[in-house]
């Protein structure tokens, strides 16, 4: 299962301009206020607690707003990503505000091969992130093995109950695995998630859902001790367009009837065991 990676490098290349130009991301927004952070972080803040002079490392880390966010709160970060037209528009970024980011290009299989093991106190994984990797158990020893022990993993995500959902439907219908499978999910879509007028070329992508059970799993079986687990009724976008509405002035959106019907997103702390 090599492709999915030439796949779906190929998707966020071309995705990573449109997304820096829209204002879903808010890059003026940092620029012109060195104290903004954004919606996700913004969410996360009060389960993440203090990182100030925390060496941290943001996996997936995309166009990097999210990783300046965290070093706004005081870690020293460092951002992976795949996708080489995201970490350059990171990059610039980073400058353009000041931050001292260091950025690698890698797929997150090989993290250690760049970033080496044992060095970070902080593993920081954003929303969207782990449906684009085939094997959540490999995902799980990657994390282990990049933070030093006692270091920790603080990890929201979209919830793997809201994976199996069918938004093209009339009505919300269970269509997708909820637990991890061998064979990728294959969607072939237009458009992104934030609003934009860019016609893209490369629209197939491949995904795959985990069971909470599964991603729990991989971090025990890594060396890690769960400390957290909570589940959210929203998410920061609109997942299941025509069935949810936003969430006050914030950038999360919920079920508009009886939110408390589905878990949209999860967040997980775990520990580093010595």
């Amino acid at each position: 299962m090599t492709d999915y990676l030439t796949v779906n490098r190929a998707n966020w290349d071309e995705r990573a301009p449109a997304h820096a130009a829209s204002a879903d991301y808010g890059y003026e927004k940092f620029v012109a206020d060195p104290a903004h952070l954004s919606g996700v972080v913004t969410f996360d803040r009060p389960l993440l607690g203090g990182v100030s002079g925390a060496r941290g490392v943001h996996l997936q880390c995309h166009i990097g707003t999210d990783t300046l966010s965290l070093s706004r709160l005081g870690a020293r970060m460092t951002g992976l990503d795949f996708s080489a037209p995201a970490l350059e528009i990171a990059r610039g970024l980073a400058a353009g505000t000041g931050a001292e980011i260091d950025y690698h290009q890698s797929d997150v299989y090989s993290a250690t091969d760049v970033l080496g093991e044992g060095k970070f106190d902080l593993v920081y994984t954003g929303i969207g992130a782990i449906c684009w990797l085939p094997d959540i158990a490999r995902w799980g020893q990657v994390v282990g093995k990049l933070l030093r022990p006692g270091g920790r993993l603080f990890i929201r995500d979209m919830h793997p109950m809201l994976g199996t959902l069918d938004e093209t439907q009339p009505q919300i219908t269970p269509r997708y695995p909820y637990f991890e499978q061998a064979e990728p999910l294959v969607f072939d879509e237009p458009g992104t998630y934030v609003d934009t007028d860019v016609a893209f070329e490369n629209n197939r992508t491949h995904e795959w859902n985990h069971g909470l059970g599964e991603i729990v799993t991989s971090l025990l079986d890594a060396g890690l001790t769960l400390t957290r687990l909570v589940e959210h009724d929203s998410v920061p976008w609109n997942a299941l367009p025509g069935f949810m509405s936003p969430v006050g002035a914030t950038e999360e959106w919920r079920l508009s009837k009886d939110p408390q019907r589905l878990a949209a997103s999860f967040t997980i702390e775990a520990v580093k065991r010595p």
